[in-house]
């Protein structure tokens, strides 16, 4: 008769943090007994046991006193697939053209793409209706564009694996890519200024005087150090999708038409485009505009809309290359910044018409 093989609370325990380890629940370094035993139900000194245990079997390697376990995977350990969620920062993102290959480029990998039910226009900021939303959505890992420093934190803080595609990143420990659009900024505002443009306005979303972004902090650098006083009317910021940015159109050329539009998006160009031809308003002639956006399709337009260009292909690599750390239970919170360019097109000129001073 055979003996039975009965295991210890500890090598129970160590069976259950193995196979979450190799499930990739746990990446980089192995949390400690103090998070751990909580969570078990069990004492401090069975989890150390099991950790020691994870150990010796060389899943774990010890970096010394009061510093975590490294979590070190077994070289023939095949890494499991990922559920990615995008979380979008307002409807149409989805049909962009840089969303849609890094997607592809996931899924070939051997990674499934989910997108979120709701947008972060949608959630206008609301952390509740965002932790309902993630513990909703049966993921593993997101990528959120455009989020807001409070949104990204929000991640950071419940270590949920997240990649930050633009937003306001910086000085946050989360992966990450975005444009230095900064000397292009500047490069289009002078541009502008040479022109005779006098009346140049910036429409970003949720973005004022009082709460610029940086690339809205070098145009109004830029503006006052030629001698033009900045106010709100500069940078009036404005909130609710496409139906918000018309709104706050109506209201900017009700009385005081800006004679040059700062345009975020490429999805605000062509609404602000649309607005002003309703007008009757030509472009350059009557109002110039430069998006601070690209699209695969700007040098197909007649003029060439005018624009901020990077090497977007090196945003796709870094969001599959970290999905693949990820994966593999790396730790990854690497933040990458892209030299932007501006593109003078043909979508500005002088001032001019009916808009002289």
């Amino acid at each position: 008769m055979p003996v039975p093989n009965f295991q210890t609370i500890a090598e129970q325990v160590a069976k259950h943090l193995r196979e979450e380890v190799l499930q990739g629940i746990w990446s980089g370094e192995m949390p400690g007994v103090n998070r751990l035993a909580p969570e078990l139900g069990i004492n401090d000194k069975t989890v150390e046991v099991a950790l020691r245990l994870l150990e010796k079997e060389g899943l774990l390697v010890g970096q010394g006193p009061g510093r975590r376990r490294k979590i070190v995977l077994p070289e023939d350990h095949a890494p499991p697939a990922l559920r990615v969620a995008v979380l979008y920062y307002e409807k149409g993102d989805e049909s962009h053209d840089l969303f849609t290959r890094f997607q592809n480029k996931l899924t070939a990998a051997g990674h499934t793409v989910l997108h979120a039910p709701k947008n972060l226009t949608d959630i206008g900021g609301n952390l509740r209706r965002l932790a309902h939303m993630i513990k909703d959505t049966d993921a593993d890992a997101w990528v959120i564009a455009g989020g807001s420093k409070e949104v990204l934190q929000w991640f950071v803080q419940r270590k949920v694996p997240a990649f930050a595609l633009y937003g306001r990143q910086s000085q946050l420990r989360i992966a990450g890519i975005g444009v230095n659009g900064l000397p292009a900024t500047a490069a289009a505002t002078r541009h502008l200024i040479a022109l005779g443009h006098r009346r140049i306005v910036m429409l970003e979303s949720g973005l004022t005087l009082s709460n610029p972004a940086a690339s809205s902090a070098a145009f109004i650098d830029e503006m006052t150090a030629h001698g033009i006083t900045v106010g709100n009317y500069n940078l009036p910021g404005w909130e609710g999708g496409l139906e918000g940015i018309c709104s706050c159109l109506e209201s900017l050329f009700a009385h005081t038409p800006p004679t040059a539009l700062f345009l975020h998006s490429a999805a605000e160009y062509f609404a602000t485009a649309q607005f002003l031809l309703h007008r009757g308003l030509q472009v350059p002639r009557d109002v110039s505009l430069v998006c601070m956006d690209q699209a695969p399709y700007f040098n197909r337009f007649q003029p060439q809309i005018s624009h901020v260009h990077w090497n977007d292909q090196l945003m796709v690599n870094r969001i599959v290359r970290w999905a693949k750390n990820i994966s593999h239970g790396k730790e990854d919170t690497r933040q990458t910044l892209i030299e932007a360019e501006f593109i003078e097109g043909g979508t500005v000129g002088p001032v001019g018409g009916w808009n002289v001073d």
